[in-house]
């Protein structure tokens, strides 16, 4: 049982309240919802353990993703397995931590199903995102030259996390200036498949990870055909909680080479706000819930 101190709010959490795409109800509940109380992401403090329970001990600071343990993030305590978390990073809040667990794992995940290597160009649609935020600073970890695709009053806050090029989207269409890359992360954003492909490489590799229901549905139908033109491989990737890739966002931001980016927070109270003000796609960085607890 975490007794919580944060959660944060990712794109999943508004596509499970509005059952958006449709094919969500068929997933979580056809006429009602599966399950009553949504969020994901979470930090907080270990309040109680079972009796099998071998990582963790009653104080504990913790983080982790509920999503495949029922949700429950809004709340004041949840219970969960123990492999849903990871000890919590000592150099961060529990504000940032809680950014951490869903939209840092995405984006290690997007990035690792591209099959990023040190020194290929890889672009990041939807940068200044909550998926977005962290594939910069991850691919720039693992040795990529990273160009991030924002709109105009974010790009600054991208330069911060050390991408290499940023494009304006509002601007520039990166799928029509001639560059070509390694890898493209769609975590956000709309482009249609047949331009993703004009800008990779011979033998590039398009993951979506995020963004429009079209780009989703582009990608599941139409990028396994596309691929068998070429060599260049298209789809689109679902992100899996997983401890151990958990932990090794905890290296790197021990390291200091992934730091969050907080655009807000909201009190419990406020979830619905802060759920609209995600959606709504304002959002520089992550949004967070924070719970106070009183006696």
């Amino acid at each position: 049982m975490i007794k919580v101190v944060a959660a944060s709010v990712a794109a999943g959490d508004w596509h499970l309240l509005r059952a958006d795409p449709f094919l969500m109800r068929f997933m979580f509940g056809l006429l009602t919802p599966k399950y009553k109380i949504i969020g994901a992401s979470v930090a907080g403090r270990v309040e109680a353990v079972g009796r099998h329970v071998t990582q963790f001990k009653p104080g504990d600071a913790v983080f982790g993703d509920l999503s495949v343990c029922g949700f429950g993030a809004f709340a004041e305590y949840v219970a969960a397995a123990e492999n849903a978390f990871a000890l919590k990073p000592t150099n961060l809040t529990f504000e940032q931590a809680a950014t951490v667990p869903v939209s840092a794992v995405t984006a290690l995940q997007g990035l690792r199903a591209g099959q990023i290597q040190a020194g290929q160009k890889v672009l990041i649609n939807g940068a200044s995102g909550g998926v977005g935020t962290f594939a910069v600073q991850i691919a720039k970890a693992l040795g990529a030259e990273v160009t991030a695709v924002c709109s105009t009053t974010k790009m600054k806050m991208v330069r911060s996390l050390g991408a290499d090029h940023v494009i304006d989207y509002t601007k520039e269409d990166f799928t029509q200036n001639g560059q070509q890359y390694d890898l493209i992360l769609a975590a956000n954003g709309y482009q249609p498949i047949a331009a993703y492909q004009r800008a990779l490489r011979p033998q590039g590799i398009y993951v979506m990870s995020g963004g429009a229901t079209a780009q989703m549905f582009e990608a599941m139908l139409l990028g396994p055909w596309r691929s068998k033109k070429g060599g260049q491989k298209m789809g689109n990737m679902l992100a899996r909680p997983d401890q151990k890739d958990l932990m090794l966002i905890k290296e790197l931001i021990d390291a200091g080479k992934v730091t969050p980016v907080i655009d807000r927070c909201y009190p419990l109270f406020e979830v619905p706000d802060a759920i609209r003000y995600l959606e709504a796609g304002h959002a520089q960085g992550k949004v967070v819930i924070t719970v106070e607890h009183t006696n």
